[in-house]
């Protein structure tokens, strides 16, 4: 991912704290947001800090039957004493590219999970309707 120099955040997002862009093929949703449960950007009245800024990035592939595969990866940057949260162009960078990583991990998961899985062939699937008692799918018990 190219950073904006231009943008606090590396990246232009809208006025919520959003962007969508497309990196490696995927639609990645993008968030900039405080943590605090005020509108208004000010120091916590008992602590006098700021609040911290989360930075999240998620995206999901949806392939056959309704599977879904997920991206997602989140940092939190913290105060520095009184003063607000800096942006920091790297941020979004990098929690992209944790989402795609997480993205890559859990598809081997998957691929592994579903490899641990066939078809039960019983011969009952002919096609004729009588008998077919549908889909189903048994553990392999063949070591992994």
């Amino acid at each position: 991912m190219d950073i904006d120099t231009t943008q606090p955040w590396g990246l232009a997002i809208d006025f919520a704290g959003r962007a969508t862009i497309t990196e490696a093929g995927h639609t990645i949703y993008v968030n900039v947001s405080d943590s605090s449960y005020n509108s208004i950007i000010a120091p916590d009245s008992i602590s006098g800090t700021y609040a911290p800024v989360t930075v999240a990035a998620q995206f999901t592939e949806w392939g056959a039957n309704g599977a879904a595969i997920r991206g997602s990866a989140r940092t939190t940057i913290m105060p520095i004493g009184t003063a607000m949260v800096v942006p920091d162009q790297t941020a979004i960078q990098t929690v992209v590219a944790a989402a795609l990583a997480n993205f890559a991990e859990n598809t081997a998961i998957y691929t592994a999970l579903a490899a641990k899985w066939t078809p039960q062939d019983d011969g009952s699937g002919d096609g004729d309707g009588s008998g077919d008692t549908g889909s189903t799918a048994e553990p392999s018990t063949t070591p992994a």
